[in-house]
């Protein structure tokens, strides 16, 4: 039998509609032997054998937890006495379609599933024995094919120490070598967030295990969504977290986690390479703030990561001074400080102090608002906001604007800068103190590209180690007023303002440039793709807002010009947000009964049109089907008007039923639709890709 999955490509279509009329369509494309480790079966000693399965290029088959499809089974048939183990499952890879989407957890190439067969305890050498036993499997590459063989092994039982078989011995021992196990030195914790299980990782120093750089985890029980992103917070090589999605079907306990960390890497440093790590933890209950390095754990997380996060903190606080909007003012303010001082030294240092505390307290208010946020967890979502699409959106709008206004398109932060003006000649500590704040507001414009950073690494660590790092951006920014207030005289051995400095702020307009372009990659994940397209005219509308805005109201621009270029520039922003903003998928009104036999005759009794479709969860092209024709709002409208039947015949699971009927038609395939129209006793077929328009057409 042949479940067709195909991808969207009419010549794909047409080559493969033909081929499933053929007989070659039936062939096998893998093949199935049994093998086994030893050359001999030894008495009193359990055998390694594996299935080995030779994929056909293109082809796959399923692991464990498939997400779609099923997975290989074994059915034994053993000499008495003897008993079987279960498969062994090797670390699996991620199946995608031609369109890169993932579609499941599999094999392809050469594999081999070992499994343990355990030896009656009076088995005698000499003589032979024979193993048997039935494989199923499901195929699939452009069409998803079931596939079963009867295998057979047959061993001589020797006394002597088994020799290893020299066909396939190797190659079953690297399999066993590269099973996935757990490693001494990693611990690994599992904390439940809302809709997101936390998954740390942490790497003892010293020892020879490591956390590569790429990352991804398979559950074994469904748990975790098998298609959607996993977000990665990676510090190799010794921790590392994932931030996994819980799948809204699955419905069991979820009170561990239990699965496969899969890597290209090794998780060792010495010994063969080991791609998956076992992973098998308690799920406890938590917070955002318990997204990275929880309290338990602390033993093991190096100091290194912290000490050069907080070297490039205190960098970024340094340069947020040679930044156009800030430079300017240290020189100003130092002499005004002499001023305000009558060059008395001691009063000239008091007041950088001031504003150093100035300039303390606004980053310290800016972290005790973060941990506020952080300590609402679910309620606010903080620590999760990448998992909405609108926070996404709306972040990447943001930096965009930053972006564009550091590249010259238009100016930010002037009436704050004249505001600082007026601070400036304040007298006292006080206005040392609040020119210190406002000194902060004003770099707030041309700090995204490190503040962001720091931003990040403040919700990935502990709340005390936030408050270090905003500490430490702090130092950053004051220690060139700390230094000037004591030395005031090397205000003349500071370099000139000039375009230079515009050159350094246009370049630091790239790495927000490319925040963007991470946000919208995030979001082509969590849209549809003409959603992510409108995303894209609505970033680009909002960009034509800011560079209208910039065109028409520079600084000593005429006040009608300024106006249109105000009113026009919020035309367009609010047009491209408007056009740009992510929308939950609608809820379809078209509610599906199952399909049978008697539910097709009760409806052609009362005289009512019935849509039937034939599908399969584990079969792409199935569900693609019905996203596209039942996401039409024509399609919908017609179904509700004429009171249209839809029945549902699920193959997920072997069916006889409907097994029996797609024979009827002569098909083995799904997806196949039926339409029966009132007074037709002969239904019409549908083929297999789907559009509004063949449907439409059909119940015309």
């Amino acid at each position: 039998m042949i479940f067709s999955c195909r991808r969207f490509s009419l010549p794909a279509f047409l080559l493969l509609a033909l081929a499933a009329l053929s007989p070659l369509a039936a062939q096998d494309h893998v093949q199935a032997t049994l093998t086994a480790a030893t050359a001999s079966v030894q008495p009193g000693h359990p055998v390694t054998v594996a299935l080995r399965l030779q994929h056909d290029p293109h082809w796959h088959t399923y692991w464990i937890n498939p997400g779609t499809g099923y997975p290989t089974s074994l059915a034994w048939e053993l000499p008495p006495g003897w008993t079987a183990g279960e498969i062994q499952w090797p670390t699996p890879k991620i199946i995608r379609d031609g369109y890169d989407t993932i579609t499941g957890n599999g094999y392809d190439n050469v594999t081999y599933l070992p499994v343990t067969l355990t030896p009656p305890a009076d088995l005698a050498p000499g003589g032979l024995v024979t193993f048997n036993a039935s494989a199923d499997w499901l195929m699939c590459a452009d069409v998803c094919v079931p596939g079963a063989a009867s295998v057979s092994l047959t061993l001589p039982v020797d006394a002597t120490p088994p020799q290893v078989d020299p066909t396939h011995g190797d190659a079953i021992a690297q399999t066993l070598a590269a099973l996935p196990r757990e490693v001494p030195g990693i611990r690994a914790q599992a904390t439940r967030v809302g809709n997101s299980i936390i998954l740390n990782v942490a790497a003892a120093a010293g020892s020879d295990a490591r956390i590569p750089a790429d990352l991804w985890f398979f559950a074994s029980d469904a748990l975790v969504q098998y298609d959607e992103p996993q977000t990665r917070q990676d510090s190799p090589p010794l921790t590392a977290t994932l931030v996994l999605p819980v799948s809204a079907s699955f419905d069991g306990e979820a009170n561990r986690l239990v699965g496969i960390l899969r890597s290209s890497g090794s998780w060792t440093t010495t010994g063969p390479p080991l791609p998956g790590l076992a992973i098998d933890v308690p799920i406890t209950t938590g917070n955002a703030a318990t997204i990275l390095h929880p309290a338990d754990a602390a033993t093991t997380r190096p100091v290194a990561p912290l000490m050069g996060t907080l070297a490039l903190a205190f960098v970024g606080g340094l340069i947020l001074n040679l930044m156009p909007c800030v430079f300017p003012v240290l020189g100003i303010k130092i002499l005004g400080f002499v001023n305000q001082a009558g060059s008395d030294r001691r009063k000239v240092a008091l007041h950088g102090l001031m504003f150093a505390a100035g300039v303390f307290a606004s980053f310290w208010a800016l972290a005790a608002v973060l941990a506020i946020l952080r300590a609402g967890g679910d309620e606010l979502g903080w620590g999760f906001q990448l998992q909405s699409p609108a926070f996404v959106f709306g972040l990447a709008v943001v930096m965009l604007v930053f972006a564009l206004s550091m590249s010259g398109v238009f100016e930010f932060g002037l009436s704050a800068t004249g505001v600082g003006a007026g601070l400036q000649s304040r007298g006292g500590y006080g206005g040392s103190f609040f020119t210190g704040v406002l000194a902060t507001v004003v770099a707030t414009p041309c700090s995204a590209p490190f503040l962001a950073p720091a931003l990040g690494a403040a919700l990935a660590l502990s709340i005390t180690e936030s408050f270090l790092i905003f500490t430490v951006i702090a130092l950053g920014l004051s220690v060139p007023y700390l230094l000037l207030s004591l030395f005031p005289a090397a205000v003349k051995i500071l370099p000139r303002p000039g375009a230079w400095m515009e050159t350094f702020k246009q370049a630091m307009a790239f790495p927000l440039y490319a925040t963007v372009g991470y946000l919208a990659w995030v979001l082509a994940g969590q849209t549809t793709e003409s959603g992510f397209l409108m995303t894209l005219f609505g970033l680009t509308l909002i960009a034509m807002a800011v560079w209208l805005y910039g065109r028409y109201n520079a600084p000593g621009a005429r006040p009608a010009r300024a106006r249109f270029g105000l009113i026009g520039g919020f035309i367009l922003l609010a047009g491209g947000l408007a056009l740009g903003w992510p929308q939950a998928p609608a809820p379809t009104d078209i509610v599906w009964q199952k399909w049978s036999p008697e539910a097709v005759a009760a409806a052609q009794k009362a005289g009512k049109p019935i849509y039937v479709d034939f599908t399969a969860r584990w079969c792409a092209t199935c569900q693609a089907n019905k996203k596209i024709v039942f996401s039409s709002d024509e399609v919908k409208k017609t179904f509700r008007d004429r009171d249209i039947v839809t029945l549902k015949g699920d193959w997920t699971n072997q069916d006889p039923a409907i097994t029996a009927e797609l024979a009827k038609w002569g098909r083995s395939a799904v997806p196949f639709n039926l339409i029966y129209l009132p007074g037709d006793p002969t239904p019409k077929p549908l083929p297999e890709l789907l559009t509004p328009s063949t449907v439409l057409e059909a119940l015309n």
